[in-house]
């Protein structure tokens, strides 16, 4: 008995029936726009985006000449710290960069320090450095004590409240080494640095709020998993009336 060799034989690019050419044909539609809404998206916003600068960013180009001068003064050197602070908040921080960062801020707290308690400063953050590596447990109770005695003393010297995080990771981010000078890599990376991790490109797609959130995050968090649910809806709906116009049962 004699068998039409496409009796099983089905393709997507190649449909031979009426029904597998309307359905691969709804398919590729839907892919489409399903493409559209996300590819579209991110062109939109790159096309749009423009780069603007935390006021961090600002405040370090302001202090950065004095900062880094042979005098420099006592509100430049704070904000010079709290700067180099922002961004060691930053969640991910390339080594070399924290390193830089890490002397720019022990540097700024050393120089703020009056010379008769320079040594004392010092030895104070070897101690907890010594702490920090002898320690099994970020919950260690002499840890916690040390890290909250720091950040009380060294915090009001660059104006920080106790209400600013950034007083909180003070302690963890001061460094021995080279304290009582910049490197020449601080001197060298920090402009740059702060370019990287200050400087982000927004426009009013991410700046807008929509339902709490911005636009952009709604978007593509909430929006575009609704959509996909619209469309896989719209598939199902398509299919059983292309069923049904075709005389096809399931």
């Amino acid at each position: 008995m004699d068998k039409s060799p496409n009796d099983y034989h089905i393709s997507f690019f190649k449909p031979t029936t009426a029904q597998a050419k309307a359905n691969r044909n709804m398919v590729v539609w839907l892919i489409s726009i399903w493409f559209i809404a996300i590819f579209g998206f991110q062109i939109l916003l790159r096309l749009i985006e423009k780069p603007t600068p935390e006021p961090a960013y600002l405040t370090f180009q302001t202090v950065w000449q004095n900062a880094t001068s042979e005098s420099p003064g006592i509100f430049e050197l704070q904000e010079f710290g709290k700067t180099s602070l922002s961004v060691l908040g930053k969640i991910a921080i390339d080594p070399k960069e924290r390193i830089a960062l890490d002397n720019a801020l022990s540097y700024s707290l050393y120089q703020l320090t009056p010379d008769s308690l320079k040594a004392d400063f010092v030895l104070k953050i070897r101690d907890f450095e010594k702490i920090k590596l002898e320690i099994q447990s970020i919950s260690d109770p002499e840890y916690i004590v040390a890290k909250k005695l720091l950040s009380a003393e060294l915090s009001p010297i660059l104006n920080l409240s106790d209400l600013d995080v950034r007083s909180k990771i003070l302690p963890l981010e001061l460094s021995s080494e080279n304290v009582n000078n910049l490197t020449d890599l601080s001197l060298k990376s920090l402009p740059v640095i702060m370019e990287k991790y200050l400087i982000h490109n927004q426009s009013f797609l991410t700046d807008t709020k929509f339902l709490g959130f911005p636009f952009h995050y709604f978007y593509t968090a909430v929006f575009l998993l609704i959509l996909f649910i619209v469309l896989c809806l719209i598939y199902n709906l398509k299919t059983d009336k292309l069923n049904g116009k075709l005389n096809i049962a399931d």
